[in-house]
């Protein structure tokens, strides 16, 4: 991998190719590009340390190169993967504003969260994922609940507080 003078474009050996004609070259394969060039220069003791992690980028990066040159269309669906992302960021405002009321964003952040293992198991195998690979995914799962859970403790104490009878204020 070698970069221009200015150290802010790569070659056109290392880059990928605008099959699109948009002028510039899809961003997902540019990334695995770029995580390709890394593990094959300057970060070779990672790719040398993780030769199934390197392998696999390799391969990774080899079929969106495939699909980006024959099928280009399929990557659009990375770019509603990111949409749907950030919509469900923005339901999580929710309970920013209302924590007692919407603790339901919680618990479907909850239900998603274990739906992330049943999922890596299954279509991992069946997409030929390796199975660290599929590790890596459930950890998502594992890690995402804990502060979901730590929120939701809080929402309930908040949701007792907000039970507790006041006493009505004396007038003078």
């Amino acid at each position: 991998m070698t970069l221009s003078k200015d150290h802010s474009t790569f070659d056109a050996i290392s880059r990928p190719a605008d099959r699109r004609g948009t002028g510039r070259p899809d961003p997902l394969v540019t990334e695995l590009h770029l995580v390709h060039g890394a593990l094959t220069s300057w970060a070779a003791s990672v790719g040398e340390a993780l030769p199934g992690l390197a392998e696999w980028i390799e391969r990774v990066r080899d079929g969106l190169d495939a699909t980006d040159a024959k099928y280009p269309f399929v990557l659009y669906g990375t770019d509603w993967l990111a949409f749907a992302h950030l919509v469900i960021a923005v339901a999580f405002y929710g309970p920013y504003r209302d924590p007692v009321r919407n603790i339901w964003v919680i618990e479907f952040g909850m239900i998603a969260c274990a739906g992330i293992i049943p999922l890596a198991l299954i279509c991992g195998p069946l997409r030929g994922i390796p199975i660290w690979w599929s590790v890596i995914d459930m950890s998502f799962g594992v890690f995402g609940v804990l502060p979901l859970l730590a929120v939701r403790r809080l929402i309930k104490r908040l949701e007792r507080l907000d039970r507790t009878p006041h006493a009505e204020p004396v007038a003078a």
